[in-house]
């Protein structure tokens, strides 16, 4: 069935051919690199497929405790709060808890400065569990998925005491929050929509993904937002009273670096990472912004965000020719950011060797000369050789690298300040597996890769064509 948009007033809605569509936003023109795309009042829609799917409601009310291994199969075990169901806040009661609000000023519910001297890495956990489309590769295993490989390879503050750290209470984030990055009109919107998610079961609200809704949808995109905000929040207030503060880590979904400014895309609802991007800017007066973007597809809607902004700096790598199409590598920002926005295209089959090369012979050069204030992270996961949406080959090792090495750029550059914020990764086991990894290389320790991957599998990486790639990135950005 295909996908179609019909001309309606804002906030209005007609059925035809299966679908409901909801207008709510106005007629604005967005740019993609070289290709433009129109989004008038008959566009940034909600198409509801009528009667395809069921609400999954009982799955939201959490009346059973669950979790999933790694394989996503599904172990009987108090492993999510109670107080989920609330939709407020995410409380447990292991290990060296803390809560964390995410107000500007003293936060009496910031780590004491006792707990951040010991703590190496801080996390936050928002797994979404009522925004889940069956099948989707975007599915509510995810998180679950990660955080069950953590406590398993005992990686949590259960077994690390003080070393690991996770927040176990932090706000939503508000709709100012949002509208810092995206329309209001859209924000509102999708607030409104989530009357009909409840009565229809699953919305779509972009075709591209394509991109899902439920009736839980937009509140916990807010508590995605809102872990973020509240990591950058405790990151900061380490380094105050440390030299090495921990490293923050999102543990969080729906994705972000995908939404555009005017609406969702490509699984994607609230900009994440472009979320606290400004917000560490206006809370905390940390003017230049530099955000990594290893996901496989490239992070167009954080490209879009601050495209002309001189103070955030845009890296991303990506593969070439992959969804959404964007990312080219003469995107480079305009007018006063032009400069502050690099993209490269990595060829399919790139791996480890071609992404040590890219981060020591681009990403730390464009980082050292840009002198930023705080290194956010998109850290997607789906660039792995196991991950079904795309055909790079990072291996689990790849991501201890990538950890390893932006854990001590931002320890050179910015104080160690340095929040990831987890993007795509649709192979649960490489998932889990990878961000496991990344929490060793954020702990000091040697990895453990070599347990879970499997050299036979790969091939050899095209070195002359990365080779090109790099080279032409360091022609256009004079590095």
């Amino acid at each position: 069935m295909q996908l179609q948009a019909f001309p309606c007033s804002p906030s209005s809605a007609v059925w035809c051919s299966g679908f409901m569509v909801i207008s709510f936003l106005g007629e604005e023109s967005i740019e993609y690199g070289a290709g433009q795309r129109t989004v008038g009042s008959d566009q940034g829609i909600v198409h509801v497929p009528g009667n395809m799917f069921l609400v999954r409601h009982h799955l939201y009310k959490w009346k059973s405790h669950f979790r999933i291994d790694a394989d996503g199969k599904f172990v009987e075990d108090q492993f999510f709060p109670k107080n989920l169901r609330s939709g407020r806040r995410f409380l447990r009661s292991i290990g060296a808890s803390i809560t964390c609000s995410n107000g500007i000023g003293k936060d009496p519910y910031i780590p004491s400065n006792e707990k951040i001297s010991d703590a190496r890495l801080i996390y936050a956990v928002a797994p979404a569990m009522g925004h889940n489309q069956e099948s989707h590769p975007e599915s509510h295993f995810r998180v679950p998925a990660i955080v069950n490989a953590l406590e398993k390879m005992e990686m949590t503050p259960k077994f690390r005491g003080s070393e690991i750290i996770e927040l176990q209470s932090f706000k939503p984030a508000s709709v100012d929050d949002i509208a810092s990055v995206h329309a209001r009109a859209y924000v509102s919107g999708l607030e409104k929509a989530m009357d009909q998610a409840s009565q229809q079961g699953i919305i779509f609200i972009d075709g591209s993904g394509p991109t899902y809704a439920t009736a839980t949808t937009f509140h916990e995109s807010l508590v995605a937002a809102g872990a973020g905000i509240a990591l950058v929040d405790s990151v900061v207030a380490a380094s105050k009273n440390c030299l090495d503060p921990p490293v923050g880590f999102a543990l969080i979904r729906p994705p972000g670096h995908h939404a555009i400014p005017l609406g969702p895309m490509g699984f994607c609802v609230f900009g994440n990472v472009a979320i606290a991007a400004r917000y560490a800017q206006r809370a905390h007066g940390l003017k230049r912004v530099f955000i990594i973007d290893f996901d496989v597809h490239h992070g167009n809607g954080t490209n879009d965000a601050f495209y002309d902004d001189p103070d955030i700096f845009f890296l991303s790598t990506h593969q070439d020719g992959s969804y959404p199409g964007t990312g080219k590598v003469d995107e480079v920002g305009r007018g006063d950011g032009e400069g502050t926005t690099l993209n490269l295209p990595l060829p399919g089959g790139s791996g480890d060797i071609a992404m040590t090369t890219v981060f020591d012979e681009i990403i730390a050069p464009c980082a050292q000369r840009f002198k930023p204030d705080i290194i956010l992270v998109s850290a997607g996961y789906d660039g792995h050789v196991l991950d079904p949406l795309a055909s790079l080959q990072f291996t689990t090792g790849t991501y201890y690298m990538l950890a390893s090495k932006i854990k001590l750029l931002a320890k050179d550059l910015c104080g160690g300040r340095c929040v990831f914020f987890l993007e795509g990764g649709y192979n649960l086991k490489s998932l889990s597996y990878s961000v496991a990894d990344s929490f060793r290389a954020f702990l000091g320790e040697q990895s453990l890769a070599s347990e879970f991957d499997n050299p036979a599998i790969l091939y050899e990486e095209p070195s002359t064509k990365v080779k090109q790639a790099i080279q032409r990135v360091k022609h256009i950005h004079s590095l």
